[in-house]
């Protein structure tokens, strides 16, 4: 059994789910269906590569930043 880390946020219109753990993400219209969709891809990569892929995520810390640029 794995335990994964995800994050999600609103971006315009849709839902944006990102798996910590394996650089994958997906969308949806709402907050479940952006999950089912994650939960869905997942299950896809996995099926197709090792888990010693999957990089441990210990205590994700949400940090906020402001930047100037040029």
């Amino acid at each position: 059994m794995l335990h994964l880390e995800y994050v999600i946020w609103k971006e315009e219109q849709y839902f944006v789910a990102q798996c910590l753990n394996i650089d994958i993400s997906s969308f949806g219209e709402t907050r479940q269906e952006a999950l089912d969709n994650l939960n869905e891809a997942l299950a896809l990569y996995l099926e197709d590569n090792s888990q010693e892929n999957v990089t441990k995520i210990e205590q994700p810390e949400l940090v906020h930043a402001t930047i100037s640029y040029a």
